[in-house]
Parts: structure tokens; C-alpha cells; sequence
């Protein structure tokens, strides 16, 4: 299935009535009222889905500030925004698809098979003359039944173990990775053997995705071809799955380690590297 759909072939199926849901997925570190800017705008007929509360679980030292949500919570959630089984959904947000790649990868990790990500999010659509609606849109209640486990996932141990003969990418901010700042986990720096790859790099200035062959190539020159195992975090497992999304548009699989920096520096015992 395709990872990214554009503004026009998704105005297509909505001018179509092709059956499709639509998440607007709005939220940034530090930036508690994505719900407030979905009432303010969005666009026809998606509905608000709260990472904080359906797209994760509660957050704990030991399982990091997003841990994967328990299946019957989302699959709660997902019935909440309407979707049915064998639905295309497509994931949307105002941050280059940093908040809404969750989405995109938590869904098929419960074995959704078609969720793609808009690209450009709001902005591609407004520039594109796409209207946007404000208020709730409250669907119908969906019947999708998710099963969790459809994608793999990384474990503390195997994220330390991969470096050995794959290839780890941190895909936080430069300046998080070297250890030089840290605004919100116990600890500053990175997991030892890992490759700094910040995932704003995967778009261009417009915050569309860049090109498959652009990324194949940012990817390369990491090590990544092909031939070894990837894996990849963050800090919070959030934006690691647009990393995720990024390898995926360039023909990579790879596997997210969930619990990222913000479950392996709250454990003493392991180890942070710098520089």
C-alpha cells in the first residue's frame, strides 16, 4: 500500500464518495490544545484523534511518555472516529505528518493495511484551495476489529544489541542526539552505536516528503542498504514513525523501538553516549 496520499487524489475520493476517514492528528511537544485548533479548522469531515489519550497509553519511567496503548483502547478509539473494517484512513496534521505518522504506523501496527499520510498536511491542503470546516464531527460508530502485533517492534535490549549488525537511527533533533541539550527525558544523549538521522531532514521546505530517491540516499550514505536490519527511535517513539514513514517511501523496511530515549534514560542502568 501506498505511504502518502496528496492533495489532489484525496479530494478526488472525497468529491467521489469513496469511503475514507480522515484523522487530524495535531499535536506538538509543549503544545496542549490540538483539539482547540481542530475546532478552529480542519478539514471536512475528519475527526480528532488525541495521541495523548488514544494514541498512547499513560506515560511511566518504565515504558517511556508514550507507550503503546492497550488494543481495546484503540480499537475503542478507532470505532469512536468511524472506522470500518477494510476503510482507507488518512492521517493528517500541521507538523509535516511529525504527530500524525503515529497514527499512520500505530494503526497498522494493529493491522490496518491501507492508512496513509497526507502529504503537507493542512498546509499542502489550504494551498491547494481545499476548504476546511470548524466544530466536532462526531460519525458513526465504526465496527473495525484491530489486532495488535502487525508490524514488529524493538525492545530496550534489541535496540542496544542492533548496532552490532544493523543499523540504529535516533531521529531527534541534532543537538538532542550529541547530548548537548535535553528539554524533557532524565537524561541527555544518545543509545550507544546509534546513527544521528533528525527526522525534519526526511522533507522539504514546503514540509512535503522529499522525493524516494532523495531518501534512498540520505539513508545510504547512514548505512542502510538493504542488507542490514534498521531500526529507529526518538524520543518518545512519536516521531521515529515518520522516520518509519520516510524509509518506507524509499522501499526500507524498518522497526521502531516504542519506548526511544524517554524509557532508556530513565533506566540507570543503561548507558548514554555522547558527542
Amino acid at each position: 500500500m501506498s505511504v502518502l496520499i496528496d492533495t489532489e487524489e484525496l479530494g478526488e475520493r472525497m468529491a467521489s464518495g469513496e469511503r475514507t476517514v480522515l484523522l487530524d492528528v495535531r499535536w506538538k511537544l509543549g503544545d496542549p490544545h490540538g483539539h482547540d485548533h481542530y475546532l478552529a479548522g480542519h478539514l471536512p469531515g475528519a475527526v480528532y484523534a488525541d495521541l495523548e489519550t488514544e494514541l498512547s497509553a499513560p506515560p511511566s519511567p518504565a515504558d517511556g511518555r508514550h507507550p503503546l496503548p492497550d488494543v481495546a483502547v484503540l480499537q475503542r478509539a478507532a470505532r469512536r472516529w468511524g472506522v470500518r473494517d477494510g476503510d482507507t484512513v488518512v492521517v493528517y496534521d500541521d507538523l509535516g505528518g511529525m504527530s500524525a505518522a503515529r497514527a499512520w504506523w500505530l494503526l497498522r501496527w494493529a493491522g490496518l493495511s491501507d492508512v496513509r499520510l497526507l502529504d503537507g498536511g493542512l498546509s499542502a491542503w489550504t494551498t491547494a484551495g481545499g476548504a476546511l470546516e470548524s466544530g466536532s464531527v462526531t460519525p458513526p460508530t465504526g465496527d473495525v476489529t484491530l489486532r495488535p502485533g502487525a508490524l514488529a517492534t524493538l525492545s530496550a535490549d534489541d535496540a542496544a544489541a542492533l548496532p552490532a549488525d544493523g543499523v540504529l537511527l535516533d531521529a531527534r533533533a541534532a543537538e538532542r542526539f550529541r547530548g548537548e541539550v535535553e528539554p524533557v527525558d532524565p537524561r541527555a544523549g544518545h543509545i550507544p552505536g546509534a546513527l544521528s538521522a533528525p527526522t525534519a531532514d526526511n522533507l522539504d521546505p514546503a514540509g512535503r516528503f522529499l522525493p524516494a530517491g532523495d531518501l534512498r540516499a540520505r539513508f545510504a550514505a547512514l548505512g542502510v542498504d538493504g542488507t542490514r536490519p534498521v531500526g529507529v527511535y526518538c524520543g518518545s517513539g512519536v516521531t521515529a514513525a515518520h522516520e518509519l514513514a520516510a524509509l518506507a517511501v524509499a522501499g526500507i523496511d524498518a522497526t521502531l523501538y516504542p519506548g526511544s530515549w524517554s524509557q532508556w534514560s530513565a533506566d540507570e542502568s543503561r548507558p548514554a553516549a555522547t558527542g
